[in-house]
C-alpha cells in the first residue's frame, strides 16, 4: 500500500526524530550532570554509539543498503537514526 508523497512522510519522520533526539539529549544531560561512574559511562556510550552508528551507516552505503533513489536513501537514513535514538530513549527513561 502506497503512502502518499515519499518527501512528506521523510519530513514528517525526521521531525518526529528531532523530538526523539531532543528527549535523549536531555536525558542524556541530566545523567552526565550528576556525574559519578554513571555519567561518565554515558559519556562514553555516547561517543561510542555515535561511532557505531556513523560507520554503520557508511557500510550500509557502500553495500547498496540504503537504496538506489534520494527518497530511498534519506528515508533508510532517517529510519537507522531513529532506530538508535528510539532504543536510547526507552534506556534512559528507566533508568
Amino acid at each position: 500500500m502506497k503512502r502518499g508523497n515519499p518527501w512528506f512522510t521523510l519530513g514528517a519522520d525526521m521531525w518526529t526524530l528531532g523530538l526523539e533526539t531532543a528527549q535523549v539529549m536531555g536525558l542524556r544531560s541530566l545523567k552526565i550532570v550528576t556525574g559519578g561512574a554513571e555519567g561518565e559511562g554515558e559519556l562514553r556510550r555516547m561517543v561510542e554509539e555515535k561511532v557505531e552508528a556513523g560507520l554503520a551507516l557508511q557500510t550500509l552505503a557502500l553495500t547498496g543498503g540504503l537504496g538506489f533513489t534520494p527518497q530511498a536513501v534519506a528515508a533508510k537514513t532517517v529510519a537507522h537514526y531513529r532506530r538508535k535514538v528510539r532504543a536510547n530513549r526507552r534506556r534512559l527513561i528507566k533508568s
